[in-house]
């Protein structure tokens, strides 16, 4: 069984735990720094340490922007992103298999002993960021959950090929697309489940799509999709379905309702509408965009005159991996580049580091952005659609000298 007791994990899950006390005036912290996050409570979930609480009933727990000053997101902060209610509480891995049935030759129902046993081990250092990510911040304000910017994270990830599983299914002539569905069922026939596909050709010809099981040397989290979830590296976590028991092979096109209507952007070259208007057609959502973070100093801080600060923060793109980030202080009229850290990967945060002398006393905006290896960067402006989605204009803090 699952690591954490069943009847704790049903009690979590049926009334958070609000953080108090110290918590509490954390929590009031988050709030001062971020107006977005004002009013929502830190809580605590079975195997979470305290998260920024969206919702409940599914959870939506965002991750503190704290835990971005390093490149791995600890798997206790890692965020929550579920869409039906109620979500698996307990598996008992002497019974969960994960079945590959459809369009195969020999329909496939494997135990955790057979991913680990009879595919090849490989570990990936991969964002996940939810589609929403920063929601909020798009204006004019568009519907869904309005997320700030926690609802992603880094993991080094362990686990079998899919497409090592789908050739031991053995793979039909004329297949054309793969289905995943887990573990998390609607509580109403008129709720659709939550399915989401990929092309064939998407997982055999990239090695880096996964079954994990292992998050950070560990065990999956149980909100995180233990035992099972699939990763699909460099594209939004949509696709990276949790909880994993059903895989089908399909000979014609999947549409199901998260396919579409759901996960769809304009279909433009930028993703984006002018404020306020819809898209003529659309297409599913997939590769993340570039993005980067001033993680610390926190906007509002009060810098000593005189003093060099430090300064560090995170970017990541779709798979083409960081080239290079820059800074400013004076509304982009200059930038200059900071130093990158250890390189984990093509889909991997980066950290980047600088030192920042104010050059007088006063109030400083101090932006950032990045550009990756085929020279995509960030926006001035933030570009819009109306799902909220592919948010990648440059950041920002602001500080007080003085």
């Amino acid at each position: 069984m699952i690591r954490v007791p069943r009847r704790h994990v049903l009690k979590a899950l049926g009334g958070f735990a609000v953080a108090g006390g110290a918590l509490g005036r954390a929590g009031r912290a988050l709030a001062e720094e971020d107006p977005l996050l004002a009013g929502r409570p830190l809580v605590r979930y079975p195997e979470k340490t305290d998260l920024i609480l969206l919702t409940s009933r599914p959870p939506q727990l965002e991750t503190p922007m704290q835990y971005f000053d390093r490149a791995i997101t600890p798997n206790e902060a890692f965020f929550v992103r579920y869409h039906l209610f109620p979500v698996p509480t307990s598996v008992d891995l002497a019974t969960w298999r994960l079945k590959i049935v459809g369009h195969v030759d020999r329909p496939l129902e494997l135990s955790m002993a057979d991913l680990q046993s009879k595919f090849p081990r490989v570990t990936l250092t991969a964002v996940a960021q939810c589609a929403g990510n920063s929601r909020g911040r798009f204006s004019p304000r568009v519907f869904g959950g309005q997320w700030g910017d926690g609802a992603m994270g880094n993991a080094q990830w362990a686990g079998a090929r899919m497409r090592d599983i789908l050739t031991a299914a053995g793979v039909r002539p004329g297949t054309v697309e793969v289905s995943f569905d887990g573990l998390d069922q609607p509580a109403f026939p008129s709720v659709p489940d939550l399915v989401k596909r990929l092309t064939v050709d998407r997982i055999m010809d990239d090695p880096d799509v996964l079954v994990a099981y292992e998050m950070n040397g560990q065990p999956l989290p149980m909100l995180n999709g233990y035992p099972a979830r699939l990763i699909v590296p460099g594209w939004y976590a949509t696709y990276w379905v949790k909880n994993l028991s059903l895989i089908t092979v399909l000979d014609k096109p999947f549409e199901g309702f998260w396919m579409n209507p759901a996960y769809r952007i304009p279909d433009n070259p930028c993703g984006c509408v002018a404020p306020g208007t819809a898209p003529k057609h659309t297409v599913p959502i997939s590769r993340m965009t570039v993005r980067s973070f001033i993680i610390a100093p926190v906007t509002g801080a009060r810098l000593p005159a005189g003093s060099p600060v430090p300064l560090k923060g995170i970017a990541f793109d779709g798979g083409y991996g960081i080239r290079e980030v820059e800074l400013s202080d004076d509304g982009g009229s200059t930038w200059r580049r900071a130093q990158l850290g250890p390189d984990l990967g093509l889909y991997s945060f980066r950290e980047w580091f600088a030192t920042w002398q104010p050059p007088r006393p006063g109030s400083y905006r101090l932006m950032v952005r990045a550009f990756n290896t085929i020279g995509e960067s960030q926006d001035a402006e933030p570009l819009w659609n109306p799902a909220g989605y592919l948010r990648n204009s440059i950041e920002h803090i602001d500080v007080q000298v003085g």
